[in-house]
């Protein structure tokens, strides 16, 4: 037999598929009190979600950049929430000073929550979702200082990463003309030797090219420094980038990049939580009451991450070369475990000690040998 069609009650909607989406009316949904507003943030067009307490759909909007602030002076006082991405710090400072409560969603919590098919719309409303959940975890709003020094870490970053592709460039071109140098910045002497010697025989555009790429490395090194120094002039006037080089393997880059990147010390219930939020823990997939510990997670903050592991890989050879204290726990590992290893566990507790020396405002104290 056909059942008969009988039509939804009033403020369901049906979809194509006849399927009932619980979607309030548009009258139904003025009844209720906007309690968080989702925004898909973009260059120009943002899509904006509001939802009531209980989670019910209260109204859907998608507005210009120009509008996007005038909706939300008239809004009253309640949580905006936003994926943690490009923007989203400068909204953040923006909308707090409307008097809102702003939430910073990782995209990766967010992902999870999206319904079928992506677009704008369905993202505002899984950034809704996610915001919403009482054991969410957030990305706190940076300051304009924390991100101009961020800015100079990423400048950095780039000039580096660029000089690197020059040097291996240059590297592998004379490499078919049987000039064979080590990789690294500091046997560049060797490739420029090779260049403008006049031993070795090679072709004039070789050469020509060959200084065309060290004149750009010697730009790119050039830049670098400076960079470097204004990291360490800014390093040698702060009490907490003072106290943060106390910490045998922390230089004033670290330093730096620790006060530029990370959050507030408060905001980590214990040291591990830090390490943890930095990706300094073991990969974990458990199961059945069983734990399973594999790599490194690398799921946290990979500015302060690499240059913690860099330090610590640093003192780490000091000690395999001179000799760690007797009776210390960098002697217990040196003795057991390989090199690297040993670093990456150092740097774990590298951040445990910053978390402590940030919360308590105390100096780094070494720890005492067991006996």
């Amino acid at each position: 037999s056909v059942m008969e069609w009988m039509p939804p009650p009033d403020g369901i909607a049906m979809c194509q598929c006849g399927d009932v989406l619980n979607r309030p009316t548009r009258k139904g949904a003025s009844m209720k009190k906007v309690t968080i507003v989702a925004v898909d943030l973009a260059k120009r067009v943002f899509q904006v979600h509001g939802a009531a307490a209980d989670g019910s759909v209260v109204f859907r909007k998608k507005l210009s950049r120009a509008q996007f602030s005038a909706f939300l002076t008239r809004q009253p006082s309640c949580i905006v929430a936003m994926e943690a991405c490009a923007t989203s710090h400068y909204w953040g400072r923006e909308i707090i000073k409307l008097g809102h409560t702003v939430r910073l969603v990782p995209p990766i919590y967010v992902k999870p929550f999206v319904k079928r098919h992506k677009n704008d719309a369905a993202d505002a409303e899984a950034i809704a979702e996610a915001a919403s959940r009482p054991t969410m975890r957030f990305v706190a709003v940076k300051n304009e200082q924390q991100q101009a020094r961020a800015m100079i870490f990423r400048a950095r970053d780039l000039l580096v990463r660029q000089r690197t592709q020059l040097t291996n460039a240059l590297r592998g071109h004379l490499a078919e003309f049987g000039i064979v140098a080590a990789q690294g910045i500091v046997h560049i002497k060797k490739l420029n030797d090779a260049i403008n010697g006049l031993e070795t025989r090679l072709p004039s555009t070789v050469r020509e090219i060959g200084r065309m790429y060290l004149d750009q490395i010697a730009v790119c090194t050039e830049k670098i420094v400076d960079l470097e120094k204004k990291l360490r002039a800014e390093a040698a006037g702060g009490e907490v980038t003072k106290r943060l080089q106390t910490v045998p393997g922390i230089g004033p880059i670290t330093a730096m990049a620790i006060e530029a990147f990370a959050p507030p010390m408060e905001n980590f219930r214990r040291g591990r939580d830090f390490a943890a939020w930095l990706g300094l823990v073991p990969l974990q997939k458990s199961t059945g009451g069983k734990q399973i510990l594999g790599k490194t997670s690398k799921m946290g903050q990979r500015d302060i991450r690499s240059l913690l592991i860099i330090g610590a890989v640093a003192v780490v050879q000091w000690a395999a070369r001179r000799g760690a204290p007797e009776g210390s726990w960098l002697a217990r590992m040196l003795g057991r475990k390989p090199l690297l290893v040993v670093a990456i566990a150092l740097a774990n507790k590298m951040a445990r000690a910053v978390w402590a020396m940030l919360t308590k405002k105390e100096n780094y104290r070494a720890p005492v040998a067991a006996a």
